[in-house]
């Protein structure tokens, strides 16, 4: 399984590329994105862990072209990042990211969310079709379609969204979904659940779906439909 590190601070990415080897993936580093550019038109990784703030071109604007490209729309995509603001995490997910990380970041912390993203693939294999009211996910794919539009989906909103479709009017707390979606040995605090909720419910609204995802004050979250 290989793994593409985008990463302009050398410290760091000798850091990250030696821990990825020492747990058994196979991974390469890049400088600048113009070396990465080069690599991927010979190979693509499982992986991609891209900072934000690169000489020649930045992580957003990568971000954005990857998720345009039917080879790679489907790339699971950490972005590492100094800024820590909202703003910044909100950007980053509304392009496509599958996951974020700000630095400094514990390199433990990494790991987990490099697990969690690279155990998907055999789990997708084990799933098929979801329906809940007019929603249809097909989950391999990562692809939901409603009234005849269907939209592909990032890795942790396929994640999530499979949670709440399997279990529709049930309510899962910040907790649950963290554990369900990331796993117990995720470093990710509740409350940033809550930022890939609103973007789970963007999705719906440009679908224009009946159903909807309700905050159940002092419990969680659940999937509903207007007609359910």
């Amino acid at each position: 399984m290989m793994i593409y590190l985008v990463e302009d601070d050398e410290s760091i990415r000798e850091l990250v590329i030696y821990t990825l080897k020492s747990q058994g993936f196979e991974a390469k580093g890049f400088e600048r994105p113009s070396l990465f550019w080069k690599e991927l038109e010979k190979e693509h990784p499982s992986l991609l862990l891209l900072d934000v703030m690169l000489p020649e071109e930045d992580g957003i604007s990568i971000l954005k072209k990857l998720r345009v490209s039917p080879d790679t729309r489907k790339l699971p995509i950490i972005m590492l990042t100094a800024r820590g603001s909202e703003y910044d995490t909100v950007i980053g997910l509304d392009s496509g990211a599958d996951d974020y990380l700000i630095k400094p970041f514990h390199i433990r912390e990494l790991m987990a969310r490099v697990r969690a993203l690279t155990r998907r693939p055999q789990q997708i294999q084990e799933m098929g079709m979801l329906s809940y009211a007019d929603l249809h996910f097909d989950y391999p794919n990562r692809k939901v379609t409603c009234n005849g539009q269907e939209l592909i989906l990032t890795a942790k909103e396929t994640e999530l969204l499979s949670v709440l479709m399997k279990q529709p009017e049930t309510s899962f707390s910040r907790e649950q979904l963290v554990l369900k979606v990331w796993g117990s040995n995720a470093d990710i605090e509740p409350g940033n659940v809550d930022n890939y909720i609103s973007f789970l419910r963007k999705r719906l609204r440009e679908l224009h779906s009946k159903c909807a995802i309700t905050t159940i004050y002092g419990s969680g979250y659940r999937l509903e439909s207007a007609h359910a």
